[in-house]
């Protein structure tokens, strides 16, 4: 008997509960003119077309080292030379350029370069440099010819000053005689002028 009252009185509570749903919906609807159905789709919309904010680019930077390598010239160099005959130009070590390196702080953002500054420069070939010699020796004086010489006992005991050899003719240097033999002046007539060296008879021959 107990149950049956429970179960009837159930029943009156749930059909309130339906018909306040009922008037609560059908009021949203006259307020808006849209059912409540309708409401709920329409904000969902809404909500998902919202934009959604843009993420910021941020640059990627790199530094890194560079090494460049940089020729060096050679310079040029002269030293005399007594070895070589004045105005004789001889090259006696060749040149060669050396290498600089130069190494260099490079600044790259998204992979473009964007900067450069030089660290440091070092030598890591030295240039070797170009030696000319100048000659500086003058060349001997042409010695004069020397008279030959005249052995002892082969000169004529009539001259002096100069051997007058003993032919069967003597004549003068650069004169007009045909010898066969030659002397060069002046000769002092000491005793017999047997050669006529002596044509103006002044005790000089050959003058």
């Amino acid at each position: 008997m107990t149950r049956r009252r429970l179960t009837t009185l159930g029943w009156p509570i749930a059909a309130a509960a339906a018909a306040l749903a009922v008037v609560v919906g059908v009021s949203a609807y006259a307020a808006g003119g849209r059912a409540p159905a309708e409401v709920a789709e329409s904000d969902a919309s809404s909500f998902v077309s919202v934009p959604t904010a843009s993420v910021p680019h941020t640059p990627q930077i790199e530094v890194t080292t560079v090494d460049v390598e940089v020729a060096l010239p050679f310079a040029s160099t002269t030293v005399d030379d007594p070895g070589l005959d004045a105005g004789v130009r001889s090259v006696t070590t060749e040149g060669r350029d050396g290498v600089t390196t130069r190494r260099y702080s490079v600044t790259l953002v998204d992979g473009a370069e964007t900067s450069r500054t030089l660290v440091s420069e070092t030598v890591t070939t030295p240039p070797v440099d170009q030696v000319t010699s100048v000659g500086t020796r003058q060349p001997a004086p042409a010695a004069e010819a020397a008279p030959p010489p005249q052995q002892q006992g082969t000169c004529d005991p009539n001259y002096s000053g100069a051997c007058v050899p003993i032919d069967s003719d003597v004549d003068c240097a650069g004169g007009s005689g045909n010898g066969p033999s030659y002397v060069s002046g002046p000769v002092q007539v000491v005793g017999t002028d047997i050669y006529d060296l002596d044509r103006d008879g002044d005790g000089v021959g050959c003058e």
